[in-house]
């Protein structure tokens, strides 16, 4: 009896599949072709993003507009061609459009920090606070700006450490540039001891700075005692160099400092705590 029910059941879908042979043709067309779709729709995508990306950049558009335009371009032509793969296996696409909405308006609620960071990155290649190669401080988090994404921005450290920051953290806080001007001030301040020269102390100073090349004199130097700390007489210097030499020229001169004031037998002081001891008499013992 078994034997006859397998065998019944095997007329049976051998007759489904003559009888529906027509539609099983059509669907696996249908199927071979929502994969080709998606294939084509893939790699036109990254073609069109990296062919976008590299024309801008050719055309001298900052490259991090060009990688945010060119990451748009991408997700947007996937976004089509996911519907074009929808449609051609017989979904309605238009029904598919409407529970779209109405999942991404629930998904927006739900994912409003994305958002927010989709719209700071937005403003970012709008206003274009910071470039890629700038180097730039966002809130307290310093390093060379590799690439603005959609959501987050991706710095690189000196010591070459990958930070990547939200994108809505940058525009909340503040942007410090450090790179968008050519040039930059040299503050730097030397601490004397309190029986040095002040006239001596600004002389030793000014020749150090004034025999840098590096440093752009005619932008004016400052060599002025600033404050009477508690154990220093404390002096800021203050000149102008290019962005490129900022650093070079802030060593330089803090070690041609010390070797100067050395040279002249000026004191540089350091923490030190006097300590008063006080002899105090023994007292009288009590008799028993």
């Amino acid at each position: 009896m078994e034997e006859l029910n397998v065998v019944e059941g095997i007329n049976n879908a051998s007759s489904w599949l003559v009888n529906h042979q027509d539609m099983l043709i059509q669907y696996a067309v249908n199927i071979v072709a929502a994969i080709v779709i998606f294939i084509i729709g893939s790699v036109v995508a990254r073609v069109v993003s990296n062919a976008l990306s590299r024309v801008m950049k050719l055309r001298g558009i900052d490259a991090t507009v060009a990688d945010f335009l060119a990451a748009m371009a991408r997700y947007s032509i996937l976004a089509f061609t996911f519907i074009a793969v929808l449609g051609r296996i017989g979904v309605q696409t238009t029904s598919v459009i409407a529970v779209l909405g109405a999942a991404g308006l629930a998904v927006g609620l739900a994912l409003q920090g994305s958002l927010s960071n989709f719209a700071a990155g937005v403003l970012l290649v709008a206003f274009r606070p910071l470039r890629a190669g700038e180097f730039v401080d966002l809130g307290g988090v310093s390093g060379t700006v590799d690439q603005v994404q959609i959501f987050s921005t991706t710095l690189r450290t000196s010591d070459n450490k990958t930070i990547v920051v939200p994108n809505g953290k940058i525009i909340a806080g503040n942007i410090i540039n450090y790179s968008r001007e050519p040039n930059r001030r040299v503050d730097i301040v030397v601490g004397v001891a309190y029986d040095a020269d002040i006239d001596l102390v600004k002389k030793v100073l000014g020749d150090v700075i004034a025999a840098d090349k590096r440093i752009m004199h005619d932008k004016g130097v400052t060599v002025r005692l600033n404050e009477m700390a508690p154990s220093s007489l404390n002096f800021v210097t203050r000149s102008w160099t290019t962005n490129a030499e900022y650093w070079n020229v802030y060593f330089d001169l803090m070690e041609n400092f010390k070797r100067q004031l050395d040279a002249h037998q000026i004191g540089i002081p350091f923490p030190q705590m006097d300590v008063h001891v006080r002899h105090v008499a023994k007292a009288a013992e009590q008799p028993e």
